[in-house]
């Protein structure tokens, strides 16, 4: 009987620590959630919302341009922004207008915010660049661009080791779930 005891218990044991350690594993390289902190994601990301980043991306080398990223900032402060500008890309802001490489780019998810700016004689975003970025580097802005610490003022361009993850799904509060773009 104390054989069979013994038995299960070192079971549910070995059980246990494989379930720890895959899930610690799972954190740690495939995805980990993050809270938004300000305001400088509005109107895509709000305050307090959190987020499940898939780290994947970051192995892979898939951060594409529009993503939504995680930035592993100095004095474990990270910030949430998006790519803009990718290695080798001519970045810049004409009128309210992105340009990458001389095309210009729609900006959906901040269309609202810059017609309201419009509406008052104002630029949501105002100009910059030409800026070529450098091989390893992303140009990341915030969609709040009023009020957003960026590759333009503070942040400077992103060293591609800096980018934790991309951001996949916000999944805080329940009633605001959703993917994240």
């Amino acid at each position: 009987m104390k054989k069979i005891m013994k038995s299960e218990l070192f079971s549910w044991i070995t059980a246990l620590t494989i379930a720890l350690i895959m899930a610690f594993g799972v954190r740690a390289y495939i995805f980990e959630p993050f809270i938004v902190e300000g305001a400088s994601m509005q109107p895509t990301l709000n305050n307090n919302e959190k987020l499940l980043v898939n780290k994947v991306a970051t192995y892979t080398g898939s951060v594409k341009s529009q993503d939504i990223i995680i930035i592993d900032g100095d004095e474990d402060i990270n910030y949430v922004k998006r790519v803009i500008g990718l290695p080798g890309d001519k970045v810049e802001m004409t009128n309210d207008k992105l340009l990458i490489n001389g095309e210009a780019v729609e900006e959906p998810y901040i269309e609202e915010e810059r017609e309201k700016a419009h509406a008052v004689n104002m630029n949501f975003t105002g100009d910059f660049g030409p800026i070529i970025v450098p091989a390893h580097k992303y140009f990341v802005l915030g969609d709040n661009r009023l009020n957003s610490m960026d590759s333009r003022n503070g942040l400077g361009l992103i060293d591609e080791d800096q980018v934790i993850g991309v951001s996949e799904y916000v999944v805080m509060p329940i009633k605001e779930a959703r993917k994240t773009e």
